[in-house]
């Protein structure tokens, strides 16, 4: 599983070893990373994550509640909505257009960290820049598709 923040510092994080569950995902990822960030940044602080069962989970309800993050509401079924899924996007037609092609887990996770690193922060900025208008285009069409 891959995670990431979509900010001036791009880090990628990968997590290993089974399947993400509501705990790992509080105590490996929000926990770690999201806490310390939105307390930096502080009341202009929203957060966005996906609707997958994990992120979901009441557990992980109760701890962005208790730490007070407010999460952005979205909906889930709408990919062109969320800028990360363009990111996640280019990083894996990178990674599948590598040659030769990763054969083992680890020349995956050094390919993805490579790759993630060459994807211009410029490039992300302007995913995220052109959400104003994406949000403008959806209400528009009534929720329909649209070209993003």
């Amino acid at each position: 599983m891959l995670a990431s923040r979509l900010t001036g510092e791009k880090n990628l994080y990968i997590i290993r070893d089974g399947p993400l569950t509501a705990r790992r995902y509080r105590d490996e990822i929000l926990r770690p990373i999201v806490v310390p960030y939105a307390a930096a940044i502080r009341d202009d602080f929203i957060f966005m994550d996906q609707n997958c069962r994990p992120h979901r989970a009441n557990l992980v309800e109760d701890f962005l509640s208790e730490e007070g993050i407010v999460r952005m509401e979205w909906l889930g079924c709408s990919p062109d909505m969320n800028p990360i899924e363009h990111v996640w996007d280019a990083l894996g037609r990178r990674v599948a257009g590598r040659q030769p092609p990763p054969q083992t887990l680890q020349e995956l996770e050094r390919a993805l960290l490579e790759e993630w690193d060459r994807i211009p922060q410029l490039g992300i900025n302007s995913h995220i820049d052109s959400m104003p208008q994406r949000c403008s285009t959806l209400l528009a069409v009534r929720g329909n598709h649209t070209l993003y």
